[in-house]
């Protein structure tokens, strides 16, 4: 497993963006929680985490890149760090190509075998 925050996070873009779910369900702990772009509901079991993550990857695309100056890493514990930032969506819905910003933290232990603790990420609202 990857042993560095940024390196977890660039796995996790790669499990999405390849649709490996095997890949993108190892990294988040079986306690994790994950506050989803494209839900309104908490997910905290293995199982709210799986098919939130099938729905996604039944779309015909589906990716997701980091805005890499946005990324922010603040070490909060000897192996538990926050991440967090800017990424970029890109999917399709009902044949439409759709593109938007969404803002996102982790908080992941390096020293876990299933690093992702905490998850949350939500579409950028408008400015007033």
């Amino acid at each position: 497993m990857a042993n560095k925050p940024e390196q977890i996070l660039h796995t996790w873009m790669d499990a999405v963006n390849r649709k490996d779910l095997d890949t993108l369900l190892s990294l988040y702990s079986d306690t994790a929680v994950l506050i989803p772009t494209f839900s309104n509901k908490l997910l905290t079991t293995p199982a709210d985490i799986k098919d939130y993550f099938l729905k996604l990857a039944n779309r015909d695309t589906l990716g997701v890149s980091l805005h890499s100056k946005t990324l922010k890493i603040q070490n909060i514990m000897e192996t538990g760090f926050a991440l967090s930032g800017i990424y970029l969506w890109q999917l399709t819905v009902d044949g439409e190509p759709f593109s938007f910003e969404a803002r996102f933290s982790f908080l992941v232990d390096t020293s876990k075998q299933k690093p992702i603790l905490h998850h949350h990420s939500s579409q950028i609202p408008r400015m007033l």
